[in-house]
């Protein structure tokens, strides 16, 4: 497990105590890859206590609930399903306005959509404005963890995590690098992209549950000289984060080569500069040769899997299998991509992911799934420990999810055999009307059309 951060931040221990109770679905380790017998956990009728923000027990009713303190406020959701909270793990913030913009491949995209919506981040107040509506985003979709691009601007960075905290989501973030091949109203300069990031790293990481991330956007955008001092800042940083693209598109990648003759591999780049290893996600992933999964795994670098992107942008279909193959596994989280990706639910996000998987001749199972979006997550994020399930000592970040909010999901859900076939029902037909309710750090956050319930 590897620690994010100094301190990696501590939730509100002046949280109040409450305890959820539903049916609980966490995980104890990865289903498909352990070998555990017992890595994923049901409990038709369980309780999770909560206190100061952490997880203080969890287990069935009728072991928790004869033993609950006095103080403790009984939240009881029956016939819904309490997991962790999704963890997104490639998201831009600063897109959240350009979802849904019509046609263009990823190149055309960015200069089309992209770079003249990033550019308005300039203004502090819009910044804060579009900030706010996307973590209570985030939160209304049962999404408590994220790891976010910014713009270039760091007073787009300041504007998030502001928000953020005011949540007390974790959250992990940084400003796009970009020196090259952008609009002169987005580069930076090598210089001053290491200066604005380390002045950011200081204020923000660690404060809270903020995490930072250098990011450079993708390799096209850098000058090897902006990629060598984002090395040297992250060798600098402990704690912190590296996040960028990678093998997106053929296009891409085709244009990578003719940018950097000299590396063999579109990995390579990242890794001659010192910005590929644990805590390093790189989202996409879906053109990556054999040799690059194999330096992933043995650099324990994670990919991001956006399969409402790669659809929507026509970028190509993401090898599920390939990817986390046993020998060689590499580290994969989801991640929504907003704003090329459509959607902040994480459900349907696990929907077009199993259609993709389908596509290309594999099955992504229900269990794998949920493990992707919270586990599996977390551990792409080096947060093992910290998020991703439902265990004594654990941030108390989790989301209730209602397999009857809408007359169609209580019909097919009332047809379930069995919690497997009830997970895949909600990652097929759920969406953000399916989360009742989402904790973060044992508190109850509202979202703009639903009120805490008391």
């Amino acid at each position: 497990m590897q620690e994010a951060g100094r301190n990696a931040g501590a939730p509100a221990e002046d949280a109040p105590a409450v305890a959820l109770r539903g049916a609980l679905v966490y995980f104890l380790d990865d289903p498909v890859l352990s070998g555990s017998d017992r890595p994923f956990v049901h409990e038709s009728d369980g309780i999770v206590l909560c206190r100061g923000g952490r997880i203080e027990a969890v287990g069935s009713a009728a072991d928790l609930a004869p033993r609950l303190p006095p103080d403790v406020e009984l939240r009881h959701f029956p016939g819904c399903l309490i997991s962790a909270g999704f963890v997104d793990t490639h998201v831009h913030y600063v897109q959240t306005g350009i979802i849904g913009s019509y046609g263009e491949g990823l190149l055309e995209w960015l200069n089309r959509y992209t770079f003249p919506a990033e550019q308005a981040f300039a203004d502090p107040a819009h910044a804060r404005a579009v900030a706010g509506l996307f973590c209570d985003q985030l939160l209304a979709n049962g999404t408590t963890s994220a790891l976010v691009f910014c713009a270039v601007y760091p007073r787009s960075v300041d504007a998030l995590f502001a928000e953020a905290e005011a949540r007390g989501m974790r959250i992990a973030a940084g400003k796009v690098l970009m020196d090259r091949n952008a609009p002169d109203a987005l580069r930076d300069t090598a210089r001053t992209a290491y200066d604005e990031s380390r002045s950011l790293i200081a204020r923000w990481h660690g404060k809270g549950r903020l995490l930072y991330a250098i990011t450079p956007r993708f390799a096209p955008t850098s000058s090897e000289e902006q990629l060598e001092l984002a090395g040297a800042l992250w060798k600098e940083s402990p704690g912190t984060y590296v996040q960028t693209h990678i093998a997106e598109t053929r296009d891409e990648v085709a244009w990578v080569r003719e940018l950097f003759p000299g590396d063999e591999t579109y990995l390579g780049i990242y890794d001659r500069f010192g910005l590929v290893g644990p805590r390093s996600v790189l989202a996409h992933g879906i053109h990556l040769e054999e040799a690059e999964l194999c330096a992933c795994h043995e650099r324990g670098a994670a990919v991001a899997h956006c399969p409402t992107s790669n659809l929507f942008l026509g970028s190509g279909l993401f090898d599920i299998r390939r990817t986390r193959d046993p020998r060689r596994p590499v580290l994969v989280g989801m991640g929504t991509d907003i704003g090329a990706g459509t959607s902040f639910s994480m459900l349907e996000t696990l929907g077009e992911a199993y259609k993709v998987a389908r596509l290309g001749g594999a099955l992504l199972d229900p269990v794998e799934s949920l493990y992707l979006a919270t586990l599996g997550g977390a551990r792409a994020l080096g947060l093992d420990g910290k998020i991703g399930s439902i265990r004594s000592g654990w941030e108390a970040d989790l989301v209730v999810l209602d397999p009857a909010a809408t007359p169609l999901l209580a019909f097919r859900s009332a047809r379930a055999q069995s919690i497997e076939e009830l997970l895949f029902v909600l990652m097929t037909l759920g969406d953000d009307r399916a989360v009742r309710a989402t904790f973060v750090a044992g508190r109850e956050v509202p979202s703009r059309d639903r009120p805490p319930e008391h």
